[in-house]
């Protein structure tokens, strides 16, 4: 049975990987997840070598950021996303939303700035070519919310509810390309909202987490367009193989709810982590004006009494 449109046929017993669907488990992804924690690894080892320390939450972070994508794109569930809408759901709110934020969170522009050495005089190296694309126009532009917001939001509807879908499932490059650009959205919407590398702008706390929730509603709503909908809405979708035993609709009323379940979790972690660094630099500043009124001898305070005097001075 033609299940995609493109004359490719699926026929996956369940819990079983079928021989057609090998083309979905490219190798693409596992080599760019191994280089990227071989790279982490090495700017970690690079600065405990000369005695710095990193935090471990930090590694922790990246580290299981990177397992999450390995997890949706390396594994049998690649493929059941390739047959099942449900399936391919979960692995888009996972590469778009869970794994941005656990990367980030890992800091690795921040571990790269550190552990790159600086290039000499006049020369140019790999940390003076990350500064520039970080102070490029390219970034600045790529990284605002009048840009990353629209994106976002664009991912859902102008790729599932336009032909866009269905012409990218049809090819195992199409399909690396789809997932790709989620993991980019994801990135570059998170990152300004995240702040915990260093980039081309830097709101207040508060423009995070109007930034934050300013996406999450079209998110429930492309959900509940999809559990509202009387026909199936996805061409690749529209006619499961039998051995899978599930019914188009349903299938699809399942992902609508998995799409509008799941840009809850994503949400709570990044406001905790916002809540966090928010009261982290409210303590920093707080440190800061102890240690200037201990320099100054408190000038303010004594200002102050002087002040008073001055007024008791003239009520005798």
């Amino acid at each position: 049975m033609d299940h995609s449109g493109h004359g490719m046929t699926m026929d996956l017993p369940p819990f079983t990987l079928g021989r057609g669907l090998a083309w979905s488990t490219d190798p693409f992804f596992l080599v760019a997840c191994l280089v990227a924690l071989a790279l982490y690894g090495w700017g970690v080892l690079r600065l405990v070598r000369r005695g710095d320390r990193w935090p471990v939450g930090r590694t922790a972070a990246f580290t299981v950021g990177v397992l999450t994508v390995l997890l949706v794109m390396c594994t049998g569930l690649n493929d059941y996303g390739m047959v099942m809408f449900s399936v391919h759901m979960v692995q888009h709110m996972v590469i778009s939303m869970l794994s941005p934020i656990l990367l980030l969170l890992g800091a690795p522009i921040t571990l790269m700035l550190r552990a790159l050495p600086v290039a000499g005089r006049g020369r140019t190296g790999p940390r003076e070519l990350l500064l520039k694309l970080l102070h490029s126009r390219f970034m600045r532009v790529v990284t605002h919310p009048a840009f990353t917001i629209p994106l976002f939001i664009a991912s859902l509807y102008g790729l599932y509810f336009t032909p866009v879908f269905d012409a990218l499932m049809g090819s195992a490059s199409g399909h690396i390309v789809m997932m790709v650009h989620f993991l980019l959205v994801g990135l570059v919407f998170f990152w300004p909202i995240m702040g915990v590398d260093p980039g081309p702008h830097r709101p207040g706390y508060v423009l995070r987490m109007l930034e934050l929730f300013a996406g999450m509603p079209f998110h429930a709503f492309f959900g509940i367009a999809l559990m509202m909908a009387s026909t199936p809405m996805i061409g690749v979708y529209r006619h499961p193989s039998a051995s899978l035993g599930i019914d188009a609709l349903s299938d699809q009323t399942a992902a609508g709810g998995i799409a509008w379940a799941f840009s809850e979790v994503p949400s709570v972690l990044v406001l905790l982590a916002l809540l966090f660094q928010w009261y982290r630099s409210e303590q920093r500043q707080a440190r800061r004006t102890d240690r200037a009124a201990d320099r100054d001898g408190d000038k303010e305070l004594e200002a102050y009494n002087a002040y008073l005097a001055a007024l008791n001075a003239r009520g005798h």
